[in-house]
């Protein structure tokens, strides 16, 4: 959502385009314009000036709770209620009397100038990451509030300048605040429901750009304002070196809790990228569940079948029928791995592994051994990326089921998880070897 800010067409330019410009100015007031104005009584005597601007940290747009003046050596607090006027040259006092208290950090305030201008800021409509070069109040039923964040670098250069053009707000790329998520308060950090609305509403590959986008600090910030949900889908998409940075700069039960919620072996290949003791302080704040499968597939190299395997498996009797095994498919939909055949068992051995396809059209009383014509393909976990890929060749691209030292299924290895293995030793080469093919 943007601030009403008119674009000057072929039909806006001229004199038409400035009155539009002067009325949105006028009806503004920049935060940056207003620091190191005058605070003055209403005969005029100058008792402080302005050195930020503080909001609660509530609604759509947050009102204006006081100011920090200095006054003297010290920085006092200035109550909103004490304030008769607010313009862009200075602020008037509402009587010459007011409590000198001093500044102090409280939960639920946002400091302007301090906290937010100059810092990253998510752009939630546009989904892209801005900087707040200035911020501008409005006056709306006798109460003052921040409205917008201008993230033009005209704004930014109009700071820059000296004398009193430089505190005169030039909206060029006004945001309405209530589409800003702001990642910048170090204590008491704040959420606007309608931006947290819009943050869960953007899909994963929209929030690994983000995060691509920002600082160190603003994407812990963003992941730390995340469901777990969706933090760990988003994990999911980033590359592994980023993912690893931000398991490993937030806290181990953050991490712990983002990785119980992410795809097995997509957790399994973060942990394996962590430090030794960086990875057990992470197992250390897991659920028994969650840490009793990673520890399992943590056993294996990460050059065997069991290390490049998809762990999610569908397992049914030999003596279902085709609606159980329907049932089965249908529950596993909302799998990470969207599971998309099912393995046969009897007993504790695997005897075959039948496809969704394979289902279609059949009577849903049917036995399903009587669809187990097709020979199983396996392959021992302990097995290595040369005896995987020739496996996978000699059976022209079939699924190859990973059985464990006792014969039980574990995983399954598909084509496209062999080319993520050689996509990642080819980002492992020399930038040399690649020019040379090597």
């Amino acid at each position: 959502m943007v601030i009403p800010v008119m674009p000057v067409g072929p039909r806006l330019r001229g004199r038409r385009s400035t009155v539009l410009a002067q009325a949105l100015s006028e009806a503004l007031v920049s935060v940056a314009g207003l620091v190191g104005r005058p605070v003055r009584a209403q005969d005029g005597t100058l008792v402080g000036r302005v050195t930020d601007v503080v909001v609660r940290a509530e609604g759509v747009h947050p009102r204006v709770a006081g100011y920090h003046v200095r006054i003297g050596r010290r920085s006092c607090w200035l109550h909103a209620e004490d304030v008769a006027d607010v313009e862009q040259g200075r602020i008037e006092l509402a009587q010459s009397r007011f409590d000198l208290v001093d500044v102090q950090r409280r939960p639920g305030e946002i400091m302007l100038v301090a906290d937010v201008i100059d810092h990253q800021l998510v752009d939630v409509a546009g989904v892209r990451v801005v900087r707040a070069s200035d911020l501008y109040l409005a006056k709306t039923a006798g109460v003052w509030q921040l409205v917008g964040v201008d993230v033009s670098w005209g704004s930014f250069l109009r700071r820059a300048l000296l004398g009193s053009a430089s505190r005169t707000p030039t909206p060029g790329q006004v945001l309405d605040w209530a589409g800003v998520h702001s990642l910048a308060v170090s204590e008491g950090s704040f959420r606007l429901n309608r931006t947290q609305e819009g943050l869960r509403l953007l899909n994963p590959g929209e929030l690994a750009e983000l995060l691509d986008d920002l600082g160190r600090s603003e994407r812990l910030e963003l992941l730390e304002h995340l469901d777990l949900e969706s933090a760990a889908d988003t994990l999911e998409v980033l590359d592994d070196e980023d993912a690893v940075a931000l398991l490993r700069d937030g806290t181990p039960e953050r991490a712990a809790a983002i990785l119980s919620h992410m795809e097995l072996d997509e957790a399994v290949d973060a942990l394996r990228d962590l430090e030794p003791a960086e990875r057990e302080e992470i197992l250390a704040s897991m659920e028994p569940t969650a840490l009793a499968r990673l520890r399992a597939l943590l056993t294996y190299d990460e050059n065997t079948a069991a290390g490049i395997m998809t762990s999610d498996l569908i397992t049914i009797g030999a003596d279902a029928t085709v609606a159980d095994a329907v049932a089965e498919l249908t529950t596993a939909r909302d799998r990470p791995d969207q599971v998309a055949s099912i393995v046969v068992m009897d007993g504790t051995s695997a005897i075959a592994e039948i496809s969704a396809a394979q289902l279609l059209g059949m009577a849903p009383d049917r036995p399903i051994s009587e669809l187990t014509t097709r020979p199983l393909v396996t392959i021992e976990a302990q097995a290595s990326m040369g005896e995987v890929i020739e496996a996978i060749a000699d059976h022209r691209g079939t699924g190859l089921l990973v059985l464990d030292d006792a014969g039980m299924p574990i995983g399954r290895i598909l084509a496209d998880d062999v080319v993520d293995v050689l996509a990642r030793e080819h980002d492992r080469r020399w930038p040399w070897q690649s020019e040379i093919g090597a």
